[in-house]
């Protein structure tokens, strides 16, 4: 049956008892949480995940989601009474869920004021984050406040509604100091590490860019009331098609405008350091722990990372997605060793893990056929991704006198996904790859005469991967040959040339 013929997705559509459907409850909870960043990773993952909470303890801590520019799916939601359906999908077929959490949601570029008051109000004791590496608006060559962004100095003035996230969320904090300064806390939810630190040390350098009055009294206000916890997050959400439209259509019998589809899998690990009260998380597998840095460190570099590399071989040698990525023997086995023999060492593993079970958890995750995670939406941002990822793993090994071909060899397919060399086709699915670096990495390309001029210039001189590897000569000619080799033979052979040396 077609999605147009249905009934609209509410709380009356809901078909009761269809098994994993959470019922809806009869109005949307009271707000608590402020989101910042209404995307799908946030609706498949800690929007779920307070669903649970509040079905297992019923209290304040409803969602306002709000969307940085795009009206689509705040539209969508409050045609649907802020419902939507998450569609977990495994091999073997559908689990459903609507998570009933969100008491409002809108756009903060439409209305910077509301948003402003929401972050100040005292009903709001958490504001949560999930704007991707690039939200935070930060000098990736040095970790700060990119005081030098034409948004965060507008922002500085205070003359406009602020654009930035940094300078919205400093904004509301100042305006929240200067009511009742009530106590919040910051929780970020991005692929950072020390996510909480990290925002933290931005909202603190946009205060002390203020006038001195203005920085004295936000600056006092963190110091005493605010609470900025990391957190790690981990759940594979790709992108929403008409494919899971229809899937509901068939299997529940409404039209939902904004499904999230999303792998079984889900993680949560937390700082347990809230300034005003937390949901109940934990009742919906949430774990609050002192390692958080080390879970951090394991997902980043483990998964994620290789996750990069599996991505851009796999784009190159014509992989769509993940799972035929991780099809082609040689891909695995690049991913292998890269994973054991590279990110591995660099880590201090979290008590509870067993490294070999995650390993084996990381693959069949990837293998997911039903997910269909697609190369390109993994490999784009890797400009931001890979600072996050290569260099400590990187510069640690070549300490030791080793080096890292198969971190060379990623950082190697990117460059030849995102800045082709001599009219080199990288293929449809490296192309579709985005990249805020793009333009300027195949400007660089137009003036390398090889791999190894092109390497230079992006990390030595552009410092594309920080300032740690910008000297790091073999490393950088270590990624030029693999250019080189991408480029002439492929990359099933720059995957046998890394296996060959490491």
């Amino acid at each position: 049956m077609s999605p147009v013929s249905l009934p609209r997705l509410s709380r009356r559509a809901l078909p009761g008892g269809f098994p994993g459907l959470t019922a809806g409850r009869p109005a949307p909870p009271p707000a608590g949480i402020v989101h910042l960043g209404l995307g799908n990773f946030h609706r498949a993952h800690q929007a779920v995940y307070t669903d649970a909470a509040l079905t297992a303890e019923p209290g304040p801590w409803g969602i306002i989601g709000v969307a940085s520019r795009s009206a689509a799916v705040v539209e969508a939601l409050r045609a649907q009474e802020l419902l939507y359906t998450v569609v977990q999908i495994a091999p073997e077929g559908y689990d459903f869920r609507v998570p009933d959490v969100h008491s409002d949601a809108f756009v903060a570029a439409d209305e910077p004021d509301r948003l402003l008051d929401a972050l100040a109000a005292p009903a709001t004791r958490i504001v949560t984050l999930t704007i991707t590496e690039r939200g935070y608006t930060y000098a990736p060559s040095t970790g700060a406040l990119d005081i030098e962004n034409d948004d965060v100095r507008s922002d500085l003035t205070g003359l406009t509604p602020p654009r930035t996230v940094i300078g919205q969320l400093s904004r509301g904090l100042q305006r929240r100091a200067r009511s009742d300064g009530a106590p919040v806390t910051v929780l970020s939810c991005d692929n950072l590490a020390e996510n909480g630190r990290h925002t933290e040390r931005l909202v603190r350098q946009f205060a002390g860019a203020l006038p001195t009055a203005e920085a004295d009294e936000l600056t006092a206000y963190l110091d005493s009331a605010v609470r900025f916890p990391s957190s790690m997050v981990d759940r594979i959400v790709p992108a929403t098609t008409d494919v899971y439209r229809a899937t509901i259509a068939e299997h529940l019998g409404y039209a939902d405008a904004v499904p999230v589809p999303a792998e079984p899998f889900s993680m949560w690990v937390l700082e347990d350091d809230f300034a005003a009260g937390r949901p109940a998380w934990e009742a919906g597998g949430a774990i609050f722990s002192d390692e958080v840095t080390a879970y951090e460190e394991l997902k980043l570099r483990l998964l994620n990372g290789t996750h990069s590399l599996l991505a851009y071989l796999g784009a190159l040698a014509g992989a769509a997605t993940i799972p035929e990525a991780v099809g082609a023997d040689f891909i695995e086995q690049a991913a292998r060793r890269v994973l054991r023999q590279e990110y591995l060492p660099s880590l201090s593993v979290p008590r509870d893990v067993d490294v070999e079970a995650y390993e084996a958890q990381l693959f069949t995750r990837w293998r997911n056929t039903g997910l269909g995670h697609r190369t390109s939406q993994v490999g784009s941002d890797g400009s931001t991704k890979l600072r996050q990822r290569i260099p400590e793993p990187a510069r640690q090994l070549l300490a030791t006198g080793s080096m890292p071909h198969h971190l060379a060899l990623t950082v190697a397919a990117y460059l030849t996904c995102m800045a082709p060399l001599d009219g080199f086709d990288p293929g449809p699915h490296a192309r579709a790859m985005q990249d805020p670096l793009r333009p300027e990495l195949a400007a660089l390309a137009a003036t390398s005469g090889d791999g190894i001029d092109l390497a230079r210039h992006a990390i030595a001189d552009r410092h594309l991967l920080g300032g740690e590897l910008a000297s790091a000569e073999a490393f950088i000619a270590r990624t030029g040959e693999f250019v080189d080799i991408l480029h002439r033979s492929g990359p099933r052979a720059a995957a046998g040339e890394a296996a060959g040396d490491a």
